[in-house]
């Protein structure tokens, strides 16, 4: 059993193609994660700036705490809204990196099916014991991979559970402060 030449090119072109998907990914990501943080303290200034401003012109110390308190519910609700927005943008990063593994997993998959289909061919009489055992690995290693990403997915799922319910409580709690 050898690799020629082409199946060599085409194994370091499919890599050098995945490599490139997870770096444009990423890459994708951290640009989101920066236009957001730009634009959230782009936001915040302008709202101190607002917030300085409409207590400056306070005519009593009464009218300046309730400007005070007036800004303290938008800051709240902007400031679940960034968050969630992390969460999102981290959360699909880490969707579309998955899609990729599983893509990866497969193809490799079906190469080591491959490959074990053309040993178990030519390999000597007496060996089958041998080729039934790697069979076998390969089938437990299959399902230790669906099991992790089944269990990959359930955290994600409770995860994003647990941010609408934070982000509720942080909402209701901000409402309540008016």
């Amino acid at each position: 059993m050898s690799i020629n030449t082409e199946q060599f090119a085409a194994a370091n072109k499919a890599t050098v193609d995945s490599l490139l998907s997870v770096a444009n990914t990423a890459l994708a990501s951290a640009e989101r994660i920066a236009a957001l943080n730009l634009n959230t303290a782009r936001a915040s200034l302008e709202d101190t700036v607002s917030g300085v401003k409409a207590v400056m012109g306070a005519k009593d110390p009464k009218e300046a705490l309730a400007a005070q308190t007036a800004l303290a519910q938008p800051a709240v609700e902007k400031a679940v809204a960034y968050t969630r927005s992390v969460y999102e943008i981290t959360s699909q990063t880490q969707q579309e990196l998955a899609k990729m593994v599983e893509a990866q997993f497969g193809d490799f998959q079906k190469s080591v099916a491959g490959m074990l289909e053309m040993a178990a061919k030519s390999a000597p009489a007496g060996s089958e014991g041998a080729v039934a055992a790697i069979q076998n690995a390969i089938a437990a290693a299959n399902s230790a991979f669906g099991n992790m990403n089944s269990v990959a997915k359930q955290f994600a799922e409770a995860a994003q559970a647990n941010i609408a319910t934070a982000t509720k409580a942080a909402t209701a709690a901000a409402k309540k402060t008016k």
